[in-house]
């Protein structure tokens, strides 16, 4: 292969393998507590209006601990209540009144927004709302977030003297409640079970509510505002990609489009007949990730298996003018191509050109000998798995470990039904989409939350985005990212992003854009949820083109700028998010 652009000189080894034989210098850079009155307090404003001042109920755990302690030195008989309360309903108003009557003081406590397993879309109402709704309600006296999945540590830490559940927790054996149930009476406690005499279900009163756009924006404001994200805390991390040194390591794809005019239904067959009018070429696969991650401002190497043909050197082309450094080894009889059929912008057949052809033991012992070398030199390796030979399970075996002692963040995806997740042992984020996680567990039928549990403990990796197609995606994360701590095995935190996106042109390319970006932005720092609002912005941009097109540093910063959430004033009172060591 001949010297391309800034590759520098490229020696064809008597195998047959390329390499670049210059690497490109890498840029440097990188009290007194008292409690409120359980009356509304009420303030003359104007002409006689009335504002409640309800917000001051809800504490945080230190402070209601001290709290309930004051009043359990008075003799005070303290009463908690303890759900989701994702919307608030008569059901739910009956059952709090009802534990009101049982003591003097009445906790609510909360299930928190990344601990609610009720779906993807679960809870409905963030919350900072739910809290909100129960603090205005007379009866109840404090009300706590807790961040736990149970209510176990929350009742450990409160001692209430009555805790009350539901009629339906009578006769259970649920090993939640009953762990509950032993908690509270090993503090001197009891559980009370409050009459069913009015029944609800905030589940399928959710069903049944048709979407709320005035509602979504309030529920993506707040999790934004929980997460600290904002056109300030965006624009720092963007500024962060660049002098990132990241490396990608995966397979090329040329995507092909290939634009008609439909005529008219064939003479000899049922079939349509459709005249070719132009073609444009997309340069995809693990090299859309490289063109990404050097667009977005990164020093960005991508390793991969190429052909001697002039495919494969219009592919070094585009990738030395777009600055992303290449070592190609020369396996492939021909580029892996795919090549789609439109009309207009409908997709009307794939045709895939192109075999699985594994690295053999010279050149994946080769491929490793060049990973491990630069392995220092990176702040992120992406392995993008697109089931054509280049990521390999030995390669794998070889490499991570190395990777793992010494690049910061390692993240993975996999396209097609070669690849498999599970090979992606001890990395920081898979960035799979709900099929492809499924299809890896061959699990189809139990919830998300417990399919991306199985897949995290199965590979011990930190964090995973699961992307939903139209329905946005889900970020989970550990309760702490210290494996040593017993807590790394507990269940997951999660939040939901519904899709930012305003109209569907592509869908090619929407993961890879994901991928690239909530990778960098893990490696700048940010955390999960940062990153995963971004890689939805990212994919949000990619599906309104056609075609596999890099993102630019300015495209995110021209679409984040005109976002209502990052601009908007928290109205709500702040709260920590859980801790993570």
């Amino acid at each position: 292969m001949q010297q391309v652009g800034r590759l520098g000189a490229w020696g064809i080894c008597s195998t047959g393998r390329a390499f670049a034989t210059d690497r490109r210098a890498w840029a440097s850079g990188f009290t007194n507590i008292e409690r409120p009155k359980a009356d509304p307090v009420y303030h003359a404003s104007g002409s006689s209006a009335l504002k409640t001042d309800h917000k001051r109920k809800i504490v945080e755990l230190a402070e209601l601990i001290g709290i309930l302690d004051q009043h359990r030195a008075s003799g005070e008989v303290i009463v908690q209540c303890h759900g989701c309360f994702d919307i608030v309903h008569p059901g739910h108003l009956r059952y709090l009144e009802f534990a009101r009557r049982q003591g003097d003081l009445l906790v609510v406590t909360l299930t928190g927004d990344a601990a609610i397993e009720k779906g993807e879309q679960r809870p409905h109402i963030p919350q900072e709302l739910r809290a909100e709704s129960l603090a205005a309600l007379e009866f109840v006296d404090y009300v706590y977030i807790d961040p736990s999945p149970t209510a176990e540590s929350v009742l450990e830490a409160l001692k209430p003297n009555i805790y009350v559940k539901g009629r339906e927790y009578e006769t259970s054996r649920d090993e939640r409640f009953l762990s509950e149930k032993s908690i509270v009476e090993s503090k001197g406690g009891k559980v009370i079970f409050s009459s069913g005499d009015v029944v609800f279900s905030s589940t399928k009163l959710i069903d049944s509510i048709q979407s709320d756009e005035g509602l979504a924006h309030q529920r993506l404001a707040a999790v934004c505002a929980r997460h600290k994200i904002d056109q300030g805390s965006t624009a720092s991390i963007l500024d962060n990609f660049a002098g990132l040194r990241v490396g990608v390591v995966g397979d090329v794809i040329l995507d092909r489009y290939v634009f008609c005019d439909a005529k008219d239904v064939a003479d000899e067959s049922a079939m349509l007949s459709l005249s070719q009018i132009e073609e444009r070429r997309y340069v995809g696969g693990a090299a859309i990730v490289a063109r990404h991650a050097a667009a977005l401002g990164a020093d960005t190497f991508l390793l991969s298996c190429l052909a001697d043909d002039d495919d494969s050197r219009g592919v070094a082309n585009v990738l030395a003018d777009e600055g992303v450094e290449l070592a190609s080894l020369e396996t492939r009889p021909g580029l892996v191509q795919k090549t789609r059929y439109l009309v207009e912008e409908n997709k009307l057949l794939k045709v895939e050109t192109g075999e699985n052809v594994p690295l053999d033991s010279v050149s994946e012992r080769e491929a490793s000998r060049v990973l491990e070398a630069r392995s220092r030199d990176f702040d992120a390796v992406i392995i993008c798995d697109f089931g054509y030979g280049t990521v390999t399970a030995s390669l794998l075996a070889r490499v991570l470990p190395c990777l793992r002692a010494n690049v910061p963040i390692i993240s993975a995806d996999v396209s097609g039904s070669r690849g498999s997740l599970l090979r992606f042992r001890h990395v920081d984020l898979m960035c799979p989409t709900e099929r492809e996680l499924r299809h890896t567990l061959h699990d189809f039928d139990r919830g998300m939350s417990n399919v991306a549990y199985q897949l995290l403990q199965q590979t011990q990796a930190r964090h995973l985005i699961c992307t939903l197609g139209k329905r946005g995606l889900v970020a989970f994360d550990r309760v702490t990212q210290d494996e040593t701590s017993p807590n790394w095995d507990q269940r997951l935190l999660s939040d939901h992003f519904a899709s930012f996106a305003d109209r569907a042109v592509d869908r090619l390319g929407c993961g890879d854009a994901l991928l690239a970006v909530a990778t960098l932005s893990l490696a700048a720092k940010a955390s999960l949820i940062q990153a995963a609002y971004l890689g939805n912005a990212a994919s949000a941009i990619e599906i309104e083109r056609l075609g596999n097109q890099p993102i630019s540093n300015d495209m995110m910063r021209q679409w984040l700028s005109n976002r209502v959430e990052l601009n908007r004033a928290p109205t709500t009172p702040k709260r920590l998010a859980p801790t993570r060591a």
